[in-house]
C-alpha cells in the first residue's frame, strides 16, 4: 500500500515537468569534423530552450559559447544537450573549440 503511495505522488509530480519539457522550444545542431549543420538558431527571447547537439562526425567536437557560458564536449557520434534560461534579445556567438573556425550565431529575439 505504502509503495502504491508514494508511485502515485511520483507520478503526480512528475507529469508538470514532462509538459514543461514537452513545451520548451527544441532546435538541432549537427556538428561534424569542423561543420555545423546550421550557423543560425533564432530563438524566442525570455523562453527556456534547448539545443540538441549531435556530433555525426569521426573527431571530438565541443559545442562552446564563452557569452553565454555554455560548454558541451561530445566523442564521434556522441548526442547531448543544453538548456538556456531565458536569455534578453541579442545575438549570442557559438563555435567548435576542437575546430575554431566552426562558428554560428544564437539569434534570440
Amino acid at each position: 500500500m505504502r509503495i502504491r503511495f508514494f508511485v502515485a505522488a511520483a507520478l503526480l509530480l512528475a507529469s508538470p515537468l514532462a509538459a514543461l519539457a514537452e513545451d520548451m522550444p527544441t532546435f538541432r545542431l549537427e556538428m561534424g569534423d569542423g561543420k555545423f549543420s546550421t550557423t543560425r538558431i533564432e530563438a524566442p527571447a525570455r523562453t527556456r530552450f534547448k539545443i540538441e547537439v549531435v556530433n555525426k562526425g569521426k573527431t571530438p567536437a565541443e559545442f562552446e559559447s564563452l557569452q553565454l557560458r555554455k560548454e558541451k564536449v561530445l566523442a564521434p557520434g556522441a548526442e547531448s544537450f543544453v538548456v538556456f534560461q531565458s536569455l534578453s534579445p541579442g545575438e549570442y556567438r557559438f563555435y567548435d573549440d576542437f575546430h575554431p573556425s566552426a562558428q554560428g550565431v544564437i539569434v534570440v529575439k
